[in-house]
């Protein structure tokens, strides 16, 4: 069983890798798949080069069991779209394999506006993520896919390869890549933000107008 998280990782930070490794303890996930976007659909593009990201993405990523960076979107031409991730994996791994999509909650009350997500359905299982004793405010058509699709615990994740979506409390830093970069650009440092070798990287660098 593969767990999928997608974003920019701009840059990678704990508030990406601590719910992560919540999830590989709570799930019978054998791993989780970090797959950084070349170009995001919906949000402006990162500040950091696609090289840069995938450098401080897999250096701390091969450090952590369970954990895997991807770069099949990075090495993907046009819009980074959710649908044609999965389906290159889906022709990897082969159909009995099952396949978990990892999002937060505020993306998954957008998810039916994503690009084909119908189909992403077919593909794999939505892991929406929360806060403990948190409510999910989904509506509309979000709130009817939960309401017919909703798995009532892990284990029926093991059911079939795709098509449910299970709700999962786990740890939530309040941490942003946003900030971390103003925080950066603002001369301050990160520290325990973000892995120390993620930061000694950035300021190598002068990512995001830090000063060596």
């Amino acid at each position: 069983m593969i767990g999928v998280l997608g974003g920019t990782f701009d840059p990678v930070h704990f508030g990406h890798l601590r719910p992560a490794l919540d999830l590989l303890k709570r799930l019978p996930l054998d791993e989780i798949r970090f797959i950084p976007c070349r170009a995001p659909p919906h949000r402006p593009p990162p500040v950091a080069t696609a090289q840069q990201r995938w450098y401080m993405l897999s250096t701390v990523l091969h450090r952590i069991s369970g954990l895997r960076a991807d770069d099949r979107e990075l090495r993907r031409r046009g819009p980074s779209y959710t649908v044609d991730t999965l389906e290159g994996l889906r022709g990897e791994l082969g159909d009995p394999e099952t396949l978990c999509l990892i999002m937060g909650s505020d993306a998954y009350c957008g998810f039916p506006t994503w690009h084909r997500w119908r189909d992403i359905l077919h593909l794999a299982h939505l892991i929406v993520v929360k806060r403990p004793g948190s409510d999910l405010a989904a509506c509309g058509e979000a709130a009817e896919l939960l309401e017919h699709r909703g798995l009532e615990g892990p284990q029926q994740l093991t059911q079939g390869p795709s098509g449910g979506i299970l709700v999962c409390e786990v740890s939530l830093l309040d941490i942003s890549a946003t900030e971390i970069r103003a925080c950066i650009a603002a001369g301050e440092q990160p520290r325990y933000l973000l892995p120390g070798a993620v930061w000694a990287y950035i300021r190598r660098n002068g990512l995001y107008g830090a000063h060596a």
